[in-house]
This record gives structure tokens, sequence and C-alpha cells, in this order.
């Protein structure tokens, strides 16, 4: 039972220290729209989709009004297309991401997710066909979000897959250049990918899930950074800081739980996740990185500060385990550079590299997200920091993903600018020596050794 007293708490962290709803998420399936002709597929999936979700938003706002709780974006993710037009007989998927992007407008939904593929154990001829029609689909859409899972602790690496994906990035990077390489800030390439995930641009309806789900995502970098800067932290030892992001994470947790409970009643839709996800905003205030530096360090990328975020990844995990049975997506701490305003502070003032952002991705939730790149970038290169961001995941056996946006044009010390949410990016410094003849081997690479449980 969540008390009036907690309610009046977290209408102060709204209020003050920038606590919000990040997303509400409706996950829908897919798999009984598959049909041989690609018209008729995709009338049904817009049908079903404007159908499923024709109250999603209404009811977001009837919450917030209610509660007086920020949701921010109402979103949606679907099937991945890859095997929902498998049965289809075209060689192009651009249809399908016209029919998201279509029915996200009518509904007036923020972004959906989903046209993606599961790559993790080899290609179907689907999966080729989506893997190909991903820079012009998300070059002509606007909603649309695509993703691709290439590794998983069970399976290993799809090093095919790895080796195709930088030349794709530079397509889609070339066919958006005008909006400095954006079509690239709507495609992550994931490993160990959750079927529950409510943040874009990696939400799909995993297969495993109902026909119909509720995923909420919550926020509350601010809520953690005025902790840390109360007079109450300034003598703590370490173990007392994590006992105290822990409660602060529960607290930020139960108002998700709410707004979880509420959208699954009134929608009539069964309740997912919760996803608590120190997601970071542009905002000052909002930010991991200041949280890092407000723990001690002077500057986000400093030494100790893998360390620091390990710390409060594991704190905001228990913390909010503690306050829902149902915590799952990409629960953590997120540190996309250009969503940050610190982490954009360290990438210009030279104390956060891309190799230090690599090591940080072992410890916490997703990986090198939203990171831009000088347009002049290989294909190899690119391919290879995917690989090395696959293999954190797969052999640490945890979820980790890419976003990186190889600029036209631009060069290290320029920035781009998307706004929003997305922010500015920093164009960062790349390792030069290429990767090219070990990329171009292909194959699969095989699972870690402890992978083999039954």
């Amino acid at each position: 039972m969540i008390q009036a007293y907690e309610i009046l708490e977290t209408q102060r962290m709204f209020a003050e220290e920038h606590l919000d709803v990040r997303t509400i998420t409706m996950g829908i399936n897919l798999l009984d729209c598959a049909h041989e002709n690609p018209e008729i597929a995709c009338r049904k999936i817009y049908d079903k989709i404007t159908k499923s979700a024709e109250h999603l938003i209404p009811v977001a706002d009837e919450i917030s009004r209610d509660y007086g709780i920020p949701i921010i974006n109402k979103r949606l993710s679907v099937t991945p297309i890859s095997l929902v037009a498998a049965a289809s007989k075209t060689d192009n998927y651009t249809i399908f991401a016209e029919t998201m992007d279509k029915s996200a407008k009518a509904l007036g939904v923020n972004f959906i997710g989903g046209f993606s593929a599961l790559l993790h154990k080899g290609y179907t001829r689907s999966d080729r066909i989506l893997m190909d029609s991903i820079p012009e689909a998300l070059a002509t859409t606007e909603a649309v979000c695509a993703s691709a899972n290439i590794g998983t602790s069970r399976a290993g690496i799809n090093m095919d897959a790895v080796r195709d994906l930088g030349p794709m990035l530079l397509d889609l990077a070339e066919r958006t250049r005008d909006q400095g390489a954006y079509g690239c800030a709507k495609f992550v390439v994931f490993a160990n990918a959750t079927e529950d995930n409510p943040f874009m641009a990696g939400a799909f309806h995993g297969v495993g899930e109902a026909e119909r789900v509720i995923n909420v995502g919550v926020s509350g970098p601010g809520v953690v950074l005025a902790t840390l800067k109360s007079k109450e932290s300034d003598t703590m030892d370490i173990a007392q800081l994590a006992e105290l992001i822990k409660r602060t994470s529960f607290k930020i947790t139960r108002a998700g739980q709410l707004v979880a409970k509420e959208a699954s009643k009134r929608l009539e839709v069964p309740f997912g996740i919760i996803d608590l996800s120190l997601a970071p905003t542009p905002v000052v205030g909002d930010s991991i990185a200041r949280i890092l530096e407000a723990m001690g360090l002077e500057s986000c990328g400093a030494w100790g500060t893998t360390a620091a975020l390990a710390m409060l990844n594991d704190a905001v995990k228990k913390g909010g385990t503690m306050a829902s049975s149902q915590v799952g997506g990409l629960s953590g701490a997120f540190i996309p550079v250009s969503e940050d305003e610190g982490m954009i502070a360290a990438v210009e003032k030279g104390s956060l590299s891309l190799e230090k952002l690599e090591a940080m991705t072992s410890v916490c939730s997703v990986g090198i997200d939203m990171v831009a790149v000088p347009g002049d970038t290989s294909a190899e290169i690119l391919s290879g920091i995917i690989a090395d961001e696959a293999a954190i995941g797969v052999f640490n056996n945890k979820t980790t993903a890419v976003r990186v946006i190889p600029v036209p044009g631009a060069k290290v010390g320029d920035k781009v600018h998307y706004g929003g949410l997305w922010g500015d990016a920093p164009i960062m410094e790349v390792n030069p020596w290429s990767p090219e003849k070990f990329i171009s081997r292909g194959g699969r690479m095989p699972a870690p050794i402890h992978s083999f449980k039954s």
C-alpha cells in the first residue's frame, strides 16, 4: 500500500529535484498480423496498434493530473518486425516502418520501437531484409526506432552482423546528414537485450511477453544528486553513501509503481515492469556525471569513476528491488553522452575519453550511448567499437548496447545539436588504429565457458 506521506514526498521531488516518470510504454504483440501480402500485413498492424493503444495518452494525462506526476513520454514497442514480416513476400521492409510511423502519429506517441532483429546466433532471410532496410526506413520516418541484438551470453556474438553494422551506420548517417546523422540516434545495437525495456531506441515487445503490457520507466538522477549534496552525506563513508542512494532509489521506484499500477488498471492491460533507470537529461542538475562528482571525483572520467559508477548502479538496483517485485528492463544508471550535461562538460574539458567511457560501461546499465564521432571514422572501426561493447556484455553476463553516431563532415571538437532529451553531442576522438582484418573474419564468436548451464 502506498501511503499519503509517500505521495507528498515524491511530489516535492517532482517539483524541486527533476524527478519524472520518463516514459510509459505499451508493448503490443504483432505476431498475429503476419501475412504473405505485405500491404495486408501492414493494414493489420496499423489497425492493431491504433486499437490497442487508443487510450494510452488520455489515461497517462489523466494520471498525471490526478497525482501531480509528470509523465514525459508516451511510447509504444512492438514485436520485432523481422519476425512479423517474415511471412511477407517482399525484399524491403520500409513499408512496415512507414506503417509503424503512421500508427505513432495517429496516436500522438513520441516514439515506437521494434523495427528490430534478433541476430545473436545468425541471420534468417527476414533478418537480412530488415537490416538492409534500416537506412531507408529510419531516414524516411520520424517516430520509428530500430535495434539489433547481436550477442548473448548463451549464444556468443554474431561477428557477421558486427562486420555488416559498420557500413550500415555510415549509410544511415549519410542519409540523415542534414540532421547531424540523427538516424543513427534511433538505432541501437544490443548484447543480451531485454524483452521488457521501455526506453528508446532499444524498446521492443519480446516474444515471451503478454498480448499487451504496460512498462514504466522512472528516472531520478536529480533526486540522487540533491541527496548527495545534503549536509547529511558530507561525512559518510562509501557504505553509508550506498545506503543513502539505496533508500532514495526506493522512494523513486514507489512513484513509478503508483503510475504503473494505475495505468494497468485504467487501461485494463497487465503491468509488466518498473525500469528504475537514472536516465539523465541535458538539464543542469539532472546528470549522472554530476552524481559521480558529488561522491568526491574532481571530474567524471577521473580515476575512481568506474568504481563510483559501480556502487551507484548497484545501490539503485537494490533500492528498486526493495520497492517493487516487478523491477526489470535496464534498471540502473545510464551514461549517454549527449543527454547528460555533466558528461558533455567532461568530454569538453578532456577528462572523459571514449576508452574511459568503455570501461565505465562494464558496470553500468547499458553501454556506449549517444556518442558522436568524426564522420570519416571507418566502417571497420565502428564495427570494432560494437564488437568490444558486445564482448563486455556477453562475457560479463550483462546487457550492453551501442548508439554511436558518425557525423558527416564533423571533426573532434565540433558539436552536433539534437535538442530535447537527446541534447548536444560533442564529437569524441576515436583511436585511429584499424581492426579491419579481425572484423572481416566474420563467423560467430563462441559463448563463454560460464554459458554451459542446464
